[in-house]
């Protein structure tokens, strides 16, 4: 994952071959395919996600979200969908990111942390050493149906930029993110990366004119 003369633009939540495309076109790096979850927008089936998965570009990450927690788990969604990336939901248990790395080379690892308070600084630093990036996102996983995304709620952006500053891998900013925001958000955390799902879209669907407005956003922020 290299830096880019902007931060990277993860559209989540794609539902079709045809969003896949769009959201390519318009220039994402990065697709979020959602697999099953307790709570949240986005959720295809398996069959779906290795669809449009085998339909990405080179060069584009086709992202498997997922909320699994075993090793055995996570490998069998990703024989079934053949992504190039996964992206861990919820907290693991110690050891398995490692396990996961010898049962999956070549793939991919996000892990997210949902950014909460202070504490989020320290499971940050904690799993950076044994994932590709981390992306920080805006969900409860205390509550009796865990939150593991898609909330649409943005977090403290001051924590995010001193876990940034405290991780040494590329870190990916998510959580209520939309065009009207995208760039106060780039300024203040500076990522690598930033993830956006319900901030374009339009009763459920990806809505053109909002992501060429998201990508117009990040863009002019860059600059």
């Amino acid at each position: 994952m290299k830096a880019t003369g902007h931060p990277r633009v993860k559209i989540c939540c794609i539902g079709s071959v045809e969003e896949a495309r769009l959201a390519v076109e318009h220039g994402a790096a990065a697709l979020g395919l959602v697999s099953e979850m307790p709570s949240g927008p986005g959720v295809i089936a398996e069959p779906l996600i290795a669809e449009i998965a085998a339909t990405v570009p080179p060069g584009v990450a086709a992202v498997l979200l997922t909320s699994r927690h075993s090793v055995a788990a996570i490998a069998d969604q990703h024989c079934r969908t053949r992504v190039n990336t996964i992206q861990l939901c919820d907290h693991v248990a110690d050891g398995t990111l490692a396990q996961l790395r010898e049962a999956l080379p070549g793939v991919a690892l996000i892990q997210v942390v949902h950014v909460t308070g202070e504490e989020s600084l320290a499971e940050a630093v904690g799993v950076a050493p044994s994932v590709d990036a981390i992306l920080l996102d805006s969900g409860n996983r205390g509550l009796a149906v865990k939150q593991l995304g898609g909330t649409g709620r943005r977090h403290d952006w001051r924590i995010s930029r001193r876990i940034r500053e405290a991780v040494g891998v590329p870190l990916y900013l998510a959580g209520g993110l939309t065009p009207g925001n995208v760039a106060e958000a780039i300024t203040t955390v500076r990522p690598f990366g930033v993830d956006v799902c319900n901030g374009v879209r339009s009763d459920g669907r990806l809505d053109e004119a909002k992501l060429a407005a998201f990508f117009a956003a990040v863009r002019a922020a860059a600059r």
